[in-house]
């Protein structure tokens, strides 16, 4: 889609430059990307070519070399961090493949703290609902070390729902599970922002969890892939 007034992420030609041993990396360039509310977006290319860069600056963790970035309407350049981190709290959340649960804290605070920090009334009680939304009523009281992986992919979830966000950064949500597994936390995933109405932009290789989305795009050298994309060629 267009980018617009409309749009709760937008990206007009955006570039990132970063300084390394052997000189400047373009690591994004000129990329211009809109998505639109509740709208399921997946970012698919290979290792390298921009994928969870462009989920850095569009979530306003990593300011853009030039360009502009506009989160919910407002233009990332004009704030400093944490006037950043004052616009995603409640309205951005995001979720890693390597799930970043703090290990000193239990299922429930985990999902509560960033409730309690945002304000938000009866937070251990929504955490607990959230975590039974996503299957763990019975884990409540467990350490991160005490969960497998899809538990702690479950608690992630939940912790970025819970405040019922209005668009979800996905940074390969299943690359640390089993096939199994990993369709289990993908279905809780695409039901729970159903159900909230949240956007998506989703990053992954896999086909299979890329053909979900309504809209899928490539990157490739730091750049959007412009082309069509032939859904049943990336199934096959």
């Amino acid at each position: 889609m267009a980018a617009g007034s409309t749009s709760v992420l937008a990206l007009d030609a955006v570039t990132l430059t970063l300084p390394s041993a052997a000189g400047p990396v373009n690591i994004l360039r000129g990329v211009d990307l809109a998505v639109g509310p509740g709208e399921r977006l997946a970012v698919i290319g290979p290792s390298g070519s921009g994928k969870s860069s462009l989920i850095a600056v569009g979530a306003g963790l990593e300011q853009p070399t030039s360009g502009a970035v506009r989160l919910f309407g407002q233009d990332l350049a004009r704030l400093d961090e944490d006037g950043r981190a004052r616009l995603r709290r409640g309205r951005a959340a995001l979720v890693f493949q390597a799930f970043h649960l703090l290990p000193n804290m239990t299922a429930e605070e985990n999902v509560a703290t960033p409730l309690e920090i945002a304000g938000a009334r009866d937070a251990l009680a929504t955490a607990r609902q959230w975590l039974g939304r996503v299957g763990l009523s019975g884990r409540l009281t467990h350490y991160p070390h005490q969960l497998s992986g899809g538990e702690q992919q479950r608690v992630a979830l939940a912790r970025a729902l819970a405040a019922r966000p209005a668009l979800l950064f996905a940074d390969e949500p299943t690359g640390n599970l089993d096939a199994k597994t990993a369709t289990t936390v993908a279905d809780l995933m695409f039901a729970l922002i159903a159900e909230v109405g949240a956007a998506l932009v989703m990053v992954t290789h896999d086909p299979v969890l890329a053909a979900r989305a309504d809209r899928i795009v490539r990157m490739a050298d730091g750049q959007i892939d412009t082309r069509k994309i032939d859904t049943g060629k990336i199934l096959a």
